[in-house]
């Protein structure tokens, strides 16, 4: 299953989209019962409770924020949690009132904002503290690795610009800390040797294995669809025409999770140290 995630303000986003593929055949989005558009609550409730046995999930956006550069999330703030979990209780008690599992109140924290880019020229002071490497703000070690795969990761401090995944990647943090251990969260926890797995993915990885280069991973026709699948041996989804590109990421990343999770090198990744794995985590895919 691979899920295209939004961190817009509303009850439903049309930037989300889920799609599932089984052992054979080709992948199919998911919809919601009686709505066009999923909202974050069904996801999260499709992760509890919906999931057919022994998925494997791909969730696109950063499960976690840059550590390793600084040895803290946060750093010079004294109540800086000491690993992912701890992030994640943070943003969710910080916004506990914000509607749609949205993270407005973690960004506009009086102490907190000085680490965030946001709209209307406001750079936090600390944006780019220790010394962040280029201007897009500090990255994760997995990040790192997203760029030499050919990929233009973002920092997820930065709330800024239409490539920006720091809405998403908050509001994202939310649903993992409510699923509550439902479901292992890879790499955070160890990976289990049965049940469902969630993991964070970038579907520009997916992309790239399907034949098409990074400045070229959005498809918004069936055709460039159908081409991609083919690359990664998918028989062809039914449809012609435009599709929207939160679809297409969806159809194909799924897709692309079917051929990718038997590579065992993909879950040992030569950066992915204890430490890391519990403070910030990795993306599916990238070595």
């Amino acid at each position: 299953m691979a899920i295209d995630w939004s961190g817009a303000l509303g009850p439903r986003q049309k930037g989300i989209a889920v799609a599932l593929c089984g052992l054979e055949g080709a992948p199919e989005l998911l919809r919601p019962e009686g709505h066009a558009h999923w909202s974050r609550a069904e996801v999260l409730h499709l992760l509890r409770d919906g999931l057919p046995q022994d998925t494997l999930v791909g969730l696109d956006l950063g499960i976690s924020l840059p550590f390793a550069d600084a040895g803290a999330f946060f750093p010079g703030w004294a109540e800086s949690p000491a690993d992912a979990r701890a992030l994640w209780a943070l943003i969710d008690k910080v916004c506990a009132e914000d509607e749609h599992l949205s993270a407005a109140s973690f960004v506009d924290h009086p102490e907190l904002s000085a680490y965030f880019r946001r709209h209307g020229g406001r750079e936090g002071a600390r944006f780019h503290l220790p010394q962040a490497l280029h201007r897009r703000g500090r990255m994760r070690v997995t990040e790192e690795a997203q760029a030499r795969a050919g990929c233009k990761p973002y920092s997820n401090f930065n709330l800024v610009g239409a490539a920006q995944v720091g809405k998403s990647s908050l509001t994202g943090m939310r649903l993992l800390h409510r699923l509550g251990g439902a479901v292992s969260v890879w790499p955070i926890d160890p990976l289990p040797e049965s049940g469902s797995v969630v993991t964070e993915i970038y579907t520009t990885l997916a992309a790239v294995a399907a034949g098409r280069s990074a400045g070229r991973a959005k498809m918004t026709d069936y055709a460039a669809l159908n081409a991609a699948l083919t690359v990664l041996g998918s028989p062809p989804v039914a449809g012609e025409g435009p599709i929207d590109d939160h679809s297409a990421d969806a159809l194909l990343t799924a897709a692309w999770l079917r051929t990718a999770a038997p590579r065992a090198e993909l879950w040992k990744p030569a950066e992915l140290t204890a430490e890391l794995a519990q403070t910030e985590g990795w993306t599916f895919g990238a070595l």
